[in-house]
């Protein structure tokens, strides 16, 4: 299925509820697929105020399930989902990148690098259609095209998640300074 083509219909709708189309997943299955549709506000800065509102995924949900029973698209049955990025934030094309240079980031290859499909890295740079991202030490230049997907790895420190030990539960040896068996 041609996600683009569907993304520049609805685009300008959601632009019209003061939101922004991030991108579109397609998982087929059997009797029918799912059809995720993430959205973010177009005054969204960081700012939890002006952050994508259950309201905004109804309405947007709304919107283009109007629009894709037009000009229906998509074959057969399906599910529409609207979703917020939430915090491991999908990235679909380089200029999403480019807002997070600097942020860590999972990418999936398309096809495996010197044996690896899965990277984890720092989002270094945004050239053209090119991302450059510090995985283990090392510059890895990769082309957008060669992206099968990426999300955004949550700074949990950041955002303020310190996990504690829960009550009653016994730190386990290395944290106790406890001595192993010799």
């Amino acid at each position: 299925m041609e996600t683009e083509a569907i993304i520049a219909r609805v685009a300008p709708a959601l632009a019209e509820l003061g939101l922004e189309c991030l991108g579109m997943e397609w998982n087929a299955g059997h009797g029918g697929g799912l059809l995720r549709v993430y959205i973010d506000s177009l005054q969204h800065d960081g700012d939890a105020a002006n952050a994508v509102s259950v309201d905004d995924c109804e309405a947007a949900s709304r919107e283009i399930s109007a629009l894709l029973d037009v000009d229906d698209p998509i074959p057969g049955h399906y599910v529409l989902e609207v979703s917020s990025p939430g915090i491991e934030r999908p990235l679909f094309n380089v200029a999403q990148f480019a807002r997070f240079i600097g942020d860590e980031a999972k990418v999936t290859l398309k096809l495996p690098r010197e044996g690896r499909r899965r990277l984890r890295g720092r989002i270094a740079a945004v050239a053209g259609k090119r991302i450059g991202m510090d995985v283990d030490g090392a510059r890895i230049e990769i082309a957008e095209d060669e992206i099968e997907s990426a999300r955004l790895v949550p700074d949990w420190n950041a955002l303020g998640y310190n996990p504690q030990p829960k009550p009653g539960k016994a730190p386990n040896a290395k944290q106790a300074g406890a001595k192993g068996k010799h």
